[in-house]
């Protein structure tokens, strides 16, 4: 029986976001950590983000997806004076809101050691809150 350590690996990613609402690609990071962490095995990787203003997404990038999950969230979510939650900058309640709407975590197979993503599917960190340049997000297999 494998021990705890060879079914279960975990590293902690820091991305700048800025201080711009932004949809990050994390997937090669996630590939990069599953070429280590994997080695050639199945299993699962969850991806978290440990902040309460961020949420974890599978779309397509690249291809104005990521531009228009943003713009759906500004309807959803506008950055007005109608939250609860008003400390930092104008609107800033809606990011309290956005992980019940984007998860904070995902779920994902891995077979062989390879994310198994559709063919345009990708991982990404949603970071509406501007008032957080730097983000973590944790990654974890378990074999």
């Amino acid at each position: 029986m494998e021990g705890m350590s060879d079914a279960f690996t975990t590293r902690v990613l820091n991305v700048a976001t800025g201080s711009t609402e932004r949809v990050v690609d994390l997937t090669g990071d996630c590939e990069s950590f599953l070429r280590e962490a994997a080695a050639g095995r199945d299993g699962l990787l969850n991806v978290f983000v440990p902040h309460a203003t961020a949420g974890i997404a599978i779309l397509e990038t690249g291809a104005g997806s990521d531009d228009d999950l943003l713009a759906a969230l500004h309807t959803l979510l506008p950055a007005d004076d109608r939250w609860q939650h008003r400390h930092g900058s104008p609107g800033h309640g809606r990011d309290h809101v956005l992980p019940a709407i984007v998860p904070p975590h995902a779920t994902l197979p891995v077979v062989g050691g390879r994310l198994e993503l559709g063919t345009w599917q990708s991982v990404c960190l949603v970071d509406t809150n501007r008032d957080n340049p730097d983000r973590k997000v944790r990654l974890s297999f378990l074999g």
